[in-house]
């Protein structure tokens, strides 16, 4: 596998961002030169910074290492080498930190709703410090699923030289000699329900199926999102695929810092890489490996505050014209590790581009082209995780945006090639995920129902909670090939079957989803691109004017914040003020 993080100084590839010339001092002057600074001087004097220290470009780097998780838990260790390539090409690191929250620990609780939301927190957070301590470029460390998304908006809104650096995932576990990730364990918790799994062989899947620090190890939404982060232009080419355990790491990180310099150097700033052609490479890289929905609401989301037009319809048109061509988790049969072993990122950009599915001239952070680093994939003979293009697993992309009377402005589903793709069953109605788990807890769920979870959209839920527990054990039950599940709340990337999320508009705010009752024939139609629900205009009609919205489930703190502020999932989930 290679990872081709080097400084490219002006030998930049044919067609790369070139920038302006920066003074490479361009903030931290204002906020550090001068007699009349000499007070903030002494604050950091006090830290352990000497005059030639801040005599240099100040680095920011933002970390969101956090001891609740193993995703994150080596971006310490990792902070450490950057810092080191930082000081080593002549700049000054300082490292703060910012929040994060697993989906995996949170799964299934009150604690969900909290995930997406920190999304937006880690953006602000970031924002927030590097607005008030002036750095003349940032580097941004994250791992789990909101980390990343979170640090790429806030460069955008910084807009100085900067890019991300991924934690990396973590190694597949292994018992009785299969590969077991966590979402083996909450197919567990669904096979246990059902009678199929005894407590002990529970108990020894869950102490095996992370065996270490880094990110849940399929094409789940950490290693989807670290993979959007190298294709659009703002993650080194190659960085995130070696895992989080690999010795590889720590050159990559001392790699990146020395190549901050240079980026700084060259005055490349986030809002000239982030091009519509860059945000279609990133979507066609999504699709061709089966990648997380997710991917979905954090490029609209991306794409918002860096003013690229995007809709949630260009998704579907991009699947639909790109090979799914990587055998990966969920769907799949690999692991993240597997395609580091088999190529890594580089691999599957090199098919991209091969296949003429991507902008092969976007700028990479090195200062190649997209093209250019995809020439330098080395891959591994004998490897069948990745495919040729024009061999593929399924000759359409992963990820599929419905719309219909229950969907107005869209849905998404992720499809790998062996689900089928319709589906016509009976609403079982559940008001929230809580309820839902119960019921499939209880065993009421059956062969041809569809599961109608509602109120867990971005307002309502707040928070847009993940139903990974509800999936699973529906799968874990035997359930998965036989039953759909429709939610303006969101899914896992470790999520499988016949699953429509980002229902919208949610019903929260009075979307169809709220005129649904149990036992009303929903149809979901993949080919046709619909959702639908078997009633007429004027019953939906009728129903909603006598809807009464749910009080809202928080009037204070950060939740009620976000719900105050929140747009629909169908523009990404962004909070703006006045909404």
């Amino acid at each position: 596998m290679s990872t081709t993080i080097e400084r490219e100084g002006t030998d930049a590839g044919a067609g790369a961002a070139t920038g302006e010339a920066l003074d490479p001092r361009h903030m931290s002057r204002t906020i550090l030169e001068g007699a009349s600074r000499a007070g903030a001087r002494a604050m950091l004097k006090g830290v352990g910074y000497t005059d030639d220290d801040l005599s240099k470009p100040i680095i920011g780097i933002a970390n969101t290492w956090i001891e609740t998780m193993p995703c994150n838990l080596n971006l310490r260790r990792l902070a450490k080498h950057v810092k080191d390539g930082v000081r080593a090409a002549g700049g000054t690191p300082m490292e703060f930190n910012t929040v994060a929250i697993s989906d995996g620990v949170t799964m299934g609780t009150e604690g969900m709703k909290t995930s997406l939301i920190s999304r937006e927190v880690i953006a602000d957070s970031v924002e927030l410090v590097g607005r008030g301590h002036m750095f003349d470029a940032v580097i941004g460390l994250g791992a789990c699923d909101k980390t990343l998304p979170g640090l790429a908006m806030a460069l955008v809104r910084l807009n100085v030289p900067g890019f991300l650096l991924y934690g990396g995932t973590i190694m597949p576990g292994y018992l009785n000699g299969k590969e077991v990730t966590i979402r083996s364990v909450y197919e567990a918790i669904g096979a246990y329900e059902a009678g199929k799994l005894s407590e002990a062989e529970l108990r020894a899947m869950e102490n095996a199926a992370c065996p270490g620090a880094g990110a849940c190890g399929g094409q789940y939404t950490a290693n989807t999102m670290a993979m959007v982060m190298e294709f659009i232009g703002l993650s080194p080419m190659g960085s995130a695929s070696p895992p989080a355990v690999d010795e590889r790491k720590d050159e990559i990180g001392r790699r990146a810092g020395e190549l901050i310099m240079d980026v700084l150097k060259r005055g490349i700033r986030p809002r000239e890489i982030l091009t519509r052609q860059a945000f279609e490479n990133a979507i066609a890289g999504v699709a061709a490996t089966g990648g997380s929905t997710n991917a979905v609401l954090h490029l609209l989301a991306l794409a918002r505050e860096a003013d690229v037009p995007l809709t949630i319809d260009d998704f579907d048109t991009i699947s639909r014209r790109t090979p799914l061509f990587a055998d990966m988790m969920p769907g799949g049969r690999y692991a993240a590790a597997d395609l580091d072993r088999a190529g890594g990122t580089p691999l599957v950009a090199q098919r991209l581009v091969a296949a003429g599915l991507v902008d092969a001239s976007r700028p990479t952070p090195s200062g190649r082209t997209f093209g250019e680093e995809a020439a330098g994939a080395r891959e591994t003979p004998g490897q069948d995780v990745v495919r040729s293009a024009d061999d593929p697993i399924k000759e359409t992309g992963g990820l599929v945006i419905l719309k219909g009377n229950l969907a107005p402005e869209g849905a998404v589903v992720k499809l790998f090639g062996y689900e089928r793709e319709y589906h016509r069953g009976p609403a079982r109605v559940f008001d929230s995920e809580h309820e839902a788990s119960l019921a499939v807890a209880e065993r009421q769920i059956r062969e041809g129902d569809v599961v109608v979870i509602r109120y867990e959209g971005p307002r309502g839920g707040p928070g847009m909670q993940e139903m990974l527990g509800v999936t699973a054990a529906l799968i874990g039950q035997g359930l998965g090939g036989s039953v759909a599940l429709v939610t303006d709340g969101r899914f896992s990337g470790a999520t499988k079957g016949l699953m429509v999320g980002h229902v919208a508009p949610e019903a929260g705010v009075g979307g169809p989803l709220a005129a649904v009752q149990e036992g009303d024939p929903i149809v979901i139609d993949v080919q046709g691109r619909r959702l639908d629900v078997e009633l007429s205009p004027e019953e939906i009609g009728e129903r909603l004017a006598k809807w009464t919205p749910p009080a809202p489930r928080y009037t204070t703190g950060v939740l009620a914040k976000y719900a105050a502020l929140v747009s629909s999932a169908a523009e990404g989930a962004v909070t703006r003020p006045g909404l």
